[in-house]
Order: C-alpha cells, then structure tokens, then sequence
C-alpha cells in the first residue's frame, strides 16, 4: 500500500503536469471545439483541477489515518479501527465536454486513494486526447497512470475491464451500457450522467442577478456542460421582463455575437452536434414554441456557432423538454405559484443538479425538501461542483455515487473494518452448553443490548 510521500510525489507530478502542459492543453481542447477561448478552459478545467490538487495535497494524509469508533458497548472493552487502503485499479472514462477537469478530477481522487490508474479518454477530442496521453507518460510510468485513446468499440472494451472501481462521466444511455459490461464483473461504478438540471425562480428572486447567473451557467461551454441549467420555471408575471433581461445580459456578456465576431463565445463541438441541437430548436417552434433569440444575425453552420435563445411555450410533448439539451437553448415555463413549480421538478426524473433563486427561507427549505437532485445551488448555478467539502454526483437516472475531496477518496479506498479483541473479553460466557447463567444473559441482552 503506498504511503503518503509516494501518494504525494504522484500528485505533484500531476500538479507539474498542469502547470507545464496547461496553455498546450488549452489550445487542443480549442482545436477539437472548433473555438473554445483559452479563459473559458483556464477558469473552468485548469483552475478547479489545480485547486482540487492541492486541497488533495493538503488534506491527504488526514484522510488516510484509520478512525477509531467506539464498539458496541455489550463487547467492551473491545475496539475498533476503520483502515482506509486502496482499492487497486481504477478506471475512469473521460466525457468530451470537459476533457481536462473530467480526466483530472476524478484522477486526483484515485492517485490521494493510492490506487493506479486507466484512463479511457474521448474520441471526440482527438487532439486533446492524443496531447494527454503523450504529457502522461513523460511525468508517470506505466504501472502508476495510463492512457488510452480510441474509438467506441475500444471505450466498450475498457468498460469490460475487471477494475476494482470503474467510474464513468456521460450520458444516461451509455452509462447503462458502461454498467452493464461492469457487472460482468461485479467491478463496482461510479455513473456521473446528466438529465435536465432545472432553475426555479421563486417569487422574491432578484430578477436580474438570477438572469445574469443563469445565462453565466448556460452559455459557459456555449451550454456543453451537464449541470448546465436546462430549463426554467418561472412567475408568470415576469415572463417580458425576463425575456427583455435575457436580451441585454448576453450582450452584455457576449457583446460581438450580433456581428458573429464573437472569440469569447464557444463554439459547438460537431456538426452532428450542431445539427441535434437545431432540430430540437425547430420541432418546438413547429410544435408551437416560440422563439426568442438572445443576439441579432445568424447561426453559422460552418463554424457551428449557435445563437443562444430562450424558448417560451414549451410542452413536456417535444423533445428539447425530453432530452438533455447541451447547448445553448434555454426553455422557459410559466408557473402561477410556486408549489406548482416545486411539483414539477418532483414529476420528472431526478437530475444531475437544481438551481434555486430566492430570498424567502421558508420558500427555499420548502424546495430543498420536496425535490430530489444530485446538488443544488442556491442563488447561482454551476457552484456546488466546486466546493472541495460537497460530494459531486447524481441521483437516480442523473448517476449514483459521488467524488471530489475527500468523498472522492473514500469512493476509490475500502474502508476495512477491524475488531480488535481485547484479553479481558467476557464473551466466553456465552458459550454452549447453554445453562440458566446463559438465558439470564441473553434475556439481558435482548431487552438492553
């Protein structure tokens, strides 16, 4: 089992890693979108990577001293420890949205835990990927960190693998066929999947500041993320302002994209992907949705930059409100109170993540305790997958299990259980033959114990 210094020698390599390849990384990942602005990775892959790195390198030899619970009173003066050890192999396979942070992450957890680990990294980012895997091997040997490249047949092959723990960031789909092949052989899994993370705007929101913090969330990765807000449900009596706040606020924060000049605007990742989401845009409006663009001018097809858009008069019946959308359409359903909001997002399948914008603390208890969802923030969106101390993971169809910090530590260790029989034990007295010392003993223990 390895000791901390080894632990931590292999978390600085990685550190090293990042700080050195990070700019190269940046512009791959770039490469592969078609554009994505190298501040939008370095704030949301390389900055949380890092971060959760060296809250890994602070906190990580705390995590590993067993605990000591106390033993059932009835086998004092006994104890217990409870000894966090590796779990061996780890597999982990890498989403396309977030290739870095989503590689990085879940591998910080593993290497604290002490185990090795296969990564299985996206074919949809063939340039990042190909750069990853060729950086790795310059900081970890073989039998520490491996990565491997490939199409999906080779991702099904790494998915049949008999780790020790597999973990897998995607969508709710595959994360059924990822399980499926893991149960072969009982390799335990940890599904990060996705679903519609809904916002509700409740009736004393600061308007504003829950639409500029809903538009931050949505249009970050031009909506490619999977806690990114999927919908929104709002008082119906906002409905104009919202629409006219929306308008300003993307200009605002994305004023070239009327001239589709836009370099701080992330474009879609492929035209498969760009061609999903416009078909998901046109059968609402054909269905009777409107629309209501957040820039002037057009899509550009060629290079898969999408307009964002709000979208009003929605029905459960299409399929934007079916699908996970990612991208950056953004649905808007009227509601008249707020229970009626709440219902809603307790009908439909638990998501990855719930967005809350309210001042009321009665209202805001009310919601958190009649939904279900894998995180919640509360008067922001993106947040809570930041915080070292919240576990990360969904619920249901959105995933199960979790990481980050030490809940990702504890998800790759086995937490081994020992008693620890002391020289003074009386449990010989209860052992057969079974006299009337005995029953009195036991009648003891059955009303007491």
């Amino acid at each position: 089992m390895p000791a901390w210094p080894q632990r931590a020698a292999r978390l600085r390599a990685l550190e090293r890693l990042l700080t050195e390849q990070g700019d190269a990384f940046a512009a791959a990942i770039s490469a592969d979108f078609g554009h994505r602005p190298a501040e939008e990775t370095q704030l949301l892959e390389l900055y949380p990577s890092l971060s959760g790195l060296r809250h890994a390198l602070r906190c990580g030899r705390r995590w590993m001293r067993p605990r000591h619970p106390a033993a059932n009173c009835a086998f004092w003066p006994a104890r217990t420890s409870l000894l966090p050890q590796p779990l061996g192999v780890v597999g982990i396979i890498v989403p396309w949205n977030y290739p870095l942070f989503l590689a990085v992450g879940p591998l910080i957890d593993a290497l604290a835990a002490g185990n090795r680990v296969m990564l299985k990294m996206s074919e949809y980012t063939p340039r990042f990927s190909a750069l990853f895997a060729a950086q790795v091997v310059r900081y970890f040997t073989e039998d520490e960190v491996v990565v491997v490249t490939g199409d999906a047949q080779v991702a099904q092959a790494f998915s049949a693998l008999p780790f020790d723990h597999l973990l897998f960031t995607g969508s709710t789909p595959v994360g059924r066929e990822v399980m499926r092949a893991a149960a072969a052989n009982l390799t335990p899994v940890t599904l990060e999947l996705g679903g519609k993370s809904p916002v509700i705007i409740g009736p004393t929101a600061r308007l504003a500041h829950a639409v500029e913090r809903i538009l931050c969330g949505k249009l970050a990765n031009a909506g490619q993320t999977c806690i990114a807000p999927d919908y929104v449900l709002l008082p119906r009596q906002h409905r104009e302002a919202f629409i006219e706040l929306a308008k300003a606020t993307a200009m605002r924060l994305y004023p070239g994209l009327a001239a589709q000049g836009q370099y701080q605007y992330t474009t879609i990742l492929s035209g498969r992907h760009y061609e999903r989401l416009v078909g998901l845009r046109d059968e609402a409006v054909r269905m009777g949705a409107r629309l209501w663009p957040l820039c002037d001018g057009q899509d550009d097809p060629l290079q898969r930059r999408l307009r964002p858009a709000l979208l009003t008069e929605v029905s459960d019946a299409m399929a934007v409100m079916q699908q996970e959308i990612f991208g950056p359409l953004l649905p808007v359903l009227m509601y008249d109170t707020f229970d009626e909001a709440i219902a809603y997002v307790a009908a439909h399948p638990r998501p990855l993540a719930l967005y809350l914008f309210e001042q009321d603390r009665a209202a805001i208890g009310r919601a958190l305790s009649c939904t279900h969802a894998g995180g919640v923030t509360v008067n922001d969106t993106l947040c809570h997958i930041a915080q070292h101390h919240l576990p990360f993971g969904g619920i249901g169809p959105s995933g199960m299990g979790g990481y980050h910090g030490e809940t990702g530590f504890r998800a790759f260790s086995h937490i081994k259980p020992v008693f620890w029989q002391s020289r003074l034990s009386g449990v010989r007295i209860l052992n057969p033959p079974y006299g009337a010392r005995f029953r009195w003993l036991l009648g003891w223990l059955l009303r007491h114990g």
